[in-house]
Order: structure tokens, then sequence, then C-alpha cells
């Protein structure tokens, strides 16, 4: 960890974060989730660098050390796409592999589709190829307590329950909710927050001093733009009418992730109806993954990375 470097880089009028390690001719760009941060990617950013390839963590706009934008209720998933292709250009970076984790997944996939000769390959995590859009999460065949149904309200309602508790309170219980095989969903009389137990411990695999980590990034950015990308901006139909990602793909599913009882996920994933979009698609299921494997499991996602990355980096 210590030998992970960190830097601003100017994109598209923006400083971005930047946390990179290694220095190997082929790259690994390592797109986070939410509630993550670079910091998420800790483990795999050091055994990637560590067999030969360069490492790099970013955090989005709007998000821990990056700048905000001037008007973020603007922004939709295709800026994080044109972030990430001018990311490549700032860093004199060809051609890159792409990590997705969570809605990092949606990038990852997009530049991939729309940029094939910038990505030697695409890993997501828990998170198969979909289009932002109206049918990206089908929230009206869930109750009306759905997470991300109440977090794609109007501003305000999020903000609110949010607004309760410090920022380490926030991030706390999101990643307990979401640590969990069930879909966080709320009854009529509660917010999200109060799904929470206070009582109930971090996971084992996540301490208090990382949490600690991410609450001091969250405490810089705060939750505005988090709300607009992924979630108020998920509805927004992108433009884009039947995307193929020719780039070799590997899908790393934990199967007590709650995004695996989304509607439809579980089929469109186990049938291979996903491969529709990504025809050169391997999927690896980890029995015990939930929607935090990588760092859950770092040793056993390191290796599938690894093995991937040494597959298709020829």
């Amino acid at each position: 960890m210590e030998n992970i470097q960190h830097k601003h880089v100017e994109v598209r009028g923006l400083k971005l974060h930047v946390a990179e390690i290694g220095s190997g001719p082929k790259a690994v760009v390592f797109l986070h989730g939410f509630p993550e941060i670079w910091y998420t990617w800790r483990h795999q950013l050091v055994s990637v660098a560590s067999k030969g390839y360069r490492a790099i963590a970013i955090d989005f706009r709007g998000y821990g050390l990056s700048e905000q934008p001037a008007e973020p209720e603007n922004d939709s998933f295709i800026d994080l796409v044109h972030d990430v292709v001018a990311l490549l250009d700032s860093l004199a970076i060809d051609k890159a592999f792409l990590v997705g984790k969570d809605f990092g997944a949606l990038p990852a996939y997009l530049v991939a589709a729309l940029h094939p000769e910038r990505v030697s390959g695409v890993i997501t995590l828990g998170i198969p190829f979909m289009l932002p859009g109206p049918s990206a999460v089908q929230n009206h065949l869930l109750p009306e307590g759905f997470y991300i149904s109440r977090w794609q309200e109007p501003v305000g309602r999020a903000e609110a329950d949010f607004g309760r508790f410090d920022v380490k309170t926030v991030i706390r219980n999101i990643y307990i909710l979401f640590s969990r095989s069930e879909i966080p969903i709320a009854a009529a009389d509660q917010e999200i927050m109060d799904l929470f137990d206070p009582a109930t411990p971090l996971p084992p695999w996540f301490s208090e001093e990382d949490l600690s980590v991410y609450a001091s990034l969250y405490e810089k950015s705060g939750f505005r733009y988090p709300l607009r990308v992924p979630y108020r901006t998920l509805k927004v139909d992108c433009g884009l009418t039947d995307p193929k990602v020719s780039a070799p793909s590997l899908l790393i599913v934990g199967e007590k992730d709650y995004v695996l009882k989304f509607p439809g996920i579980e089929d469109y994933i186990r049938t291979g109806a996903v491969k529709h979009f990504v025809p050169d698609l391997e999927i690896t299921y980890m029995a015990e993954g939930n929607h935090f494997v990588h760092e859950q499991f770092p040793e056993q996602i390191n290796q599938l990375i690894v093995s991937f990355l040494d597959k298709h980096g020829i």
C-alpha cells in the first residue's frame, strides 16, 4: 500500500484523483462502485502490479479526491465513459484492461463497446453488461422501498436520510446492508438508513481502519454526485442501440450478492443471454461471494484477475 503513488490528472476540465502502482507496459484501470472509492481496489492494485502490470485506480468525478463538476445534475454515465477515454489519453495509454465493480461495470463495458481499439479486455464484478435506460433495473417489479427507487427520488429524500448521520456512519450502514444476500428494501414508514442495526459489526474483511479511509474520502466529496451518478441517472437512455463488446471479458459473480435477486438478473447471466452483448464472455461463480467479493476474498479474486490478464495480455 505504501508504494501506491497518488496524483491528480487533468481530464476534460476536471482534476481526477489517480492511485497508481507498477510500471509494466500493459495497463489495468480499476473503476469503483458505490459506496466505494479508489481504496476498494487496494488488494488488487498491489497484486496486479507485482505481476508486471501498471495498475491504476481512479476516483470518478465527484467522488473522493476528484473534483466535482460545476453542474452535477447535468451528468450521466456517458460522462464517465468520456472521462475514462480522456484519462487514457492523458496518461499516454493506447490500450488498457478495464476492471469495473458495481456501477463501475457500466462505463467499463461502454468504453469497450464505443472504443474497442482502446480496450484489451474487460473484467466486471457482480454486474453483467447493461445499458443505462428505463429498463436497466426493473424497479416496478420490486416494492416501493427498494433502495434504488428511494435514491432515485427527486433531490431531498435520500439527502435527508443520509443527513441524519455523519458520513462514517452512512458508509458503515451501506457497507453492512450491501454485504447481505437480501436486497435492501425499506417499509413504507422507514428510510433506507433505518434498515441498519447499530449492533451489527463490520464484516471481518472490512476493518475500522478501512472504514475510516472511506469516510475521510466521502467527507471531502459528499453524496451529491453519487446520488446523481449512478442512481438518478441510471434511467437515462444513453442513446445506444444493440451495442457489442468484442473484447475478451470476464464476469465474476458472488452467489450471495443481493444483485442476483434483482428481477431477471440471474436468468440473464445463467442462461447466457448476456453473451448477446458480450460474445467473448467467461463467467465465474463464487459460492460464498457477496457484493464486495474483491474485498471479501482478495486472494482468489487477484488470482482470477491476473490469470485473465496473462491470458489476454499477449
